[in-house]
């Protein structure tokens, strides 16, 4: 029986199922919400995104443009509800979070090669198998794992980012842009001017963390670094991160302020917003106290504080190969953050890569192997042995696709010849019978 297991309903097993079951291969998919959360998740929904709301830029100049369009030329659901349930966000792709994961759950809900079994899974099944459970996977089903994979043992934590209501926002104080004015003015803009950068700096920096056990501010990965980690970095460090005012012109003013906290429309109601980059572990109580000191927020009404959680990932060059298989048993397959992937589309990109290579080893077809022409093929490569020393998390980058044979005058000219030649590729691939179903 051509049958395929899926662990997880995140981006990654949500995406996974969807290109197996499309291809006629049942489907077992296994989802322990909600009779089980994990410490960030509060949706029953499947796909639920934690960190951000958004899918980041668009455009074929950026590496994740390139990715996000290969996806959506390959028929994925993912892109599928993110197209359907934008907002506004300037350039990037951001989504309503919550109709974004109703639509995934529904149609997987609604698809007849799909048995969903809404418990947590306690060991590893038999059979053709896709581990898709995250890296916030259960302590059961980590340590089946952790006995599978040696090298499973490296982690890092992940912080999450408040919700202020847009009514709350004090917008005498703020007002709308996007940077550069690039598409239209999106994003809330909270300035700060030099003596009140500097004393919430020196506040953020002294201010209360939640407990967090066994977390070092070395375990964090880069792309969702806490901002009072940021902030110990030095005085300036925000200024050049998360809170950079270039780019952003104060029409009050008509300059660049000192400092910007930027807000990003959290849903398509437009009444809640995400303070952009401002992942954190502090307390609650903290939050409110600190971020309440910049002046738009200073009657902020927070729907949600951040939070930490555990951020679980292979030593994937070690165990996984191309296809995400494991070396060691090839039945078994890993999709999503926990091989290492960073990032939502990342995650799905790799569920998605999954899907069609298990689909076509479970029909008795020929392989796509996604060359590192192209970003999800690039993915692959690099999780499977691309990376040089210590294995990190990536995002996807043109630096891990490969170059142009010839030169091209300009960043932004080579990386759109680069995504032009990736989508050619991927055309030329849809001859591939698994591609075809």
């Amino acid at each position: 029986m051509r049958e395929v297991t899926v662990l997880g309903a995140g981006l990654a097993g949500s995406e996974c199922a969807w290109q197996l079951a499309k291809r006629g291969i049942k489907v077992k998919l296994w989802e322990m919400k909600p009779e089980k959360m994990s410490p960030a998740h509060t949706s029953p929904y499947f796909g639920e995104l934690v960190c951000s709301n958004s899918l980041r830029s668009d455009e074929l100049s950026n590496a994740v443009g390139l990715l996000k369009a290969e996806m959506r030329s390959l028929g994925s659901l993912i892109m599928d509800s993110a197209d359907k349930h934008r907002v506004a966000a300037g350039g990037a792709l951001a989504v309503d979070r919550e109709g974004f994961a109703r639509y995934i759950t529904e149609q997987l809900e609604q698809n007849e090669n799909v048995e969903i079994i809404r418990r947590e899974a306690l060991d590893i099944p038999e059979g053709e198998l896709v581990i898709a459970t995250g890296p916030l996977s259960s302590d059961a089903i980590a340590e089946k794992i952790a006995a599978l994979c040696p090298d499973s043992d490296l982690h890092f934590y992940d912080a999450v980012a408040p919700i202020v209501t847009l009514e709350s926002v004090d917008m005498d104080s703020a007002f709308f842009a996007s940077r550069y004015d690039k598409g239209t003015a999106d994003y809330v803009n909270c300035p700060m001017d030099k003596e009140e950068y500097l004393a919430f700096v020196k506040e953020l920096v002294a201010a209360k963390e939640a407990p967090v056990h066994g977390f070092d501010d070395g375990g964090v990965f880069e792309g969702c670094m806490p901002v009072e980690v940021m902030a110990r970095r030095g005085v300036d460090t925000l200024r050049y991160g998360p809170m950079k005012p270039v780019g952003l012109i104060d029409p009050r003013t008509g300059r660049e302020n000192y400092a910007v906290v930027q807000l990003r429309r959290d849903n398509a109601d437009g009444t809640i917003y995400n303070i952009v980059g401002f992942q954190t572990h502090l307390t609650w109580g903290e939050q409110k106290r600190v971020f309440s000191m910049i002046p738009a927020l200073k009657n902020a009404e927070f729907v949600r504080y951040g939070v930490m959680h555990r951020n679980t990932y292979l030593n994937s060059p070690k165990l996984l190969d191309r296809y995400y298989r494991l070396r060691s048993e090839p039945r078994i397959s890993f999709a999503g953050q926990m091989t290492g992937v960073e990032g939502y589309v990342e995650s799905a990109a790799s569920g998605m890569l999954v899907g069609i290579e298990t689909a076509a080893r479970v029909l008795g077809l020929e392989s796509v192997d996604f060359p590192q022409e192209t970003a999800i093929g690039a993915l692959g490569l690099y999780i499977s042995g691309g990376s040089v020393g210590d294995f990190q998390p990536m995002n996807i980058n043109f630096g891990i696709i490969k170059p142009l044979e010839y030169r091209v005058k300009g960043k932004r000219n080579k990386n759109a010849e680069i995504s032009k030649r990736s989508l050619e590729i991927i055309e030329k691939l849809k001859d591939r019978e698994v591609l075809k179903l």
